[in-house]
């Protein structure tokens, strides 16, 4: 399997580090290879995020010596969410020659409500909106990809759900145009970790002494949005207690909404139904940061005590 390009789309969690590590067991040159990051809350303040993710993916990038483009919807999730008869907004991407704009110009349509907790991706909005739809406009309106073989990675997991083990390992990317005739666009999406277990990702996180994302360490079995509309009540009570000005913000958007997120039970029932993990103040501190001063690599590497814990991923 030979590429011009290879992108790994990383948002600096377990699997997505396993993408770009298999890569480089596999012997690809760093200088095919780019990461890409997608910022859930845009270039703003964070909201759903967690607020070290940004510079986590920066630093990594820089530890391993291989470029890093950031891209995001303008206004991020909480606009998109906000969305009254408008349409969706543009799509900022940062290139090799700077940063660039397309979209914003579509069909106006109202949001007023959280993404769904459904597999579905036309009602899951966060993933298909703010990382997808966002990764594959970047790939067509950069000429640079035009008669290039470009691979897409990213990191689902048969493991994760009945849903994801129907995913293809390897398929034509959404951005794809090998059959273009003014030109052509050749892009493929490789899920290389589809069908590894979760001691495998760690096995090879390991191998490399790679320092995980902060949040494994407060106990997060499962990188994504620190208010990830998947989370459990343990999880959305963590992350309230932390972050407790943010979670209120929540419970008074889902009632201005009249839409509940989890649909049985409203975010603060969640939230107090639920146990905070067991959370240094040190850690907190480290994930809480807009900059990450932690080392990339361990010298003596220690498995983060959220691996293997609650995933609550897509299902």
């Amino acid at each position: 399997m030979d590429y011009d390009k290879y992108i790994v789309a990383f948002s600096g969690g377990k699997d997505s580090t396993a993408c770009f590590l298999h890569l480089l067991d596999l012997g690809i040159p760093k200088e095919k290879i780019e990461l890409w990051h997608h910022d859930i809350d845009g270039d703003g303040d964070t909201f759903m995020d967690w607020e070290i993710t940004r510079d986590y993916c920066r630093k990594f990038a820089e530890a391993f010596e291989v470029p890093i483009y950031f891209s995001y919807k303008e206004g991020g999730f909480l606009k998109e969410m906000l969305r009254d008869n408008q349409a969706t907004a543009p799509i900022i991407f940062q290139t090799p020659e700077g940063w660039k704009t397309t979209g914003g110009n579509g069909p106006k349509n109202t949001r007023k409500k959280f993404p769904q907790v459904s597999a579905d991706l036309s009602v899951r909005w966060c993933s298909s909106y703010l990382k997808i739809d966002v990764c594959a406009a970047a790939i067509r309106n950069q000429e640079r990809f035009n008669g290039l073989r470009t691979v897409v990675l990213s990191g689902e997991r048969a493991e994760e759900s009945k849903a994801r083990s129907m995913y293809a390992v390897l398929e034509p990317d959404r951005s794809d145009l090998r059959e273009g005739k003014k030109f052509q666009r050749y892009v493929d999406r490789w899920r290389p970790v589809l069908l590894w277990t979760e001691q495998q990702v760690w096995d090879i996180i390991e191998k490399y002494k790679v320092r995980a994302h902060p949040a494994y360490y407060l106990g997060w079995g499962r990188c994504s949005c620190k208010f990830c509309i998947f989370g459990s009540k343990d999880q959305f009570a963590s992350a309230y207690k932390i972050s407790p000005k943010i979670g209120d913000s929540l419970i008074e958007l889902e009632e201005s909404f009249g839409v509940t997120l989890k649909r049985k039970q409203t975010l603060k029932e969640l939230i107090d139904q639920g146990t905070p993990y067991d959370m240094s103040q040190e850690d907190v501190k480290v994930a809480l940061n807009l900059q990450y001063t932690e080392e990339i690599f361990m010298d003596e590497w220690v498995l983060p005590k959220g691996a293997f814990g609650e995933s609550c991923g897509p299902m």
